[in-house]
């Protein structure tokens, strides 16, 4: 489970892992399902919506929608798919509660992927597909009370780097 604010680096991290973890992993992210849910819950009250402020608000439909869709990741865990999750915990501890809900039994890794707030805001403007100030403003907050097993940072270290300090404790 990759934790970490939006343009901290997980998704990079987890195509790295993808290929150094000597077994197929599925890597599976929050922007999954946000992308398969329907257009009239991407920007909506009742679903996921991403204010000009760089705040989101979710809504009682996403809800519902994420917690069906962490109990099929579960699903799949439990029929012995090896998956890496990266996610976004906007309520801190209470997100990652809710997975642990979901994930209980399994054995998890959870890894909080850390960033300086200005390298991931830089990172978020070159990339152009965010809301500016995303990226700064969940830097610290979607570590809030987690606990981690793990954590890296890409401040200044590259996402195979990661990757590898990560596999080490997979493998």
């Amino acid at each position: 489970m990759l934790n970490g604010g939006s343009s901290s680096g997980k998704s990079g991290i987890a195509r790295c892992l993808q290929s150094t973890l000597p077994d197929p992993w599925l890597a599976l992210g929050v922007d999954t399902l946000i992308e398969t849910m329907p257009v009239s819950l991407q920007a909506s009250q009742s679903g996921i919506d991403f204010d000009t402020d760089s705040g989101v608000s979710i809504g009682a439909e996403f809800r519902a929608l994420e917690e069906a869709w962490m109990e099929g990741v579960a699903a799949m865990a439990r029929a012995r798919a090896r998956i890496i999750v990266d996610d976004v915990f906007l309520g801190g501890a209470e997100s990652q509660q809710r997975w642990r809900k979901a994930l209980g039994g399994l054995h998890v890794l959870w890894v909080g992927v850390r960033c300086e707030s200005a390298v991931a805001a830089a990172r978020e403007i070159a990339r152009g597909d965010r809301i500016p100030g995303m990226a700064e403003s969940q830097a610290e907050k979607a570590h809030r009370d987690v606990v981690y097993d793990l954590e890296v940072d890409t401040t200044h270290t590259e996402s195979l780097d990661c990757a590898r300090i990560i596999a080490a404790q997979v493998v």
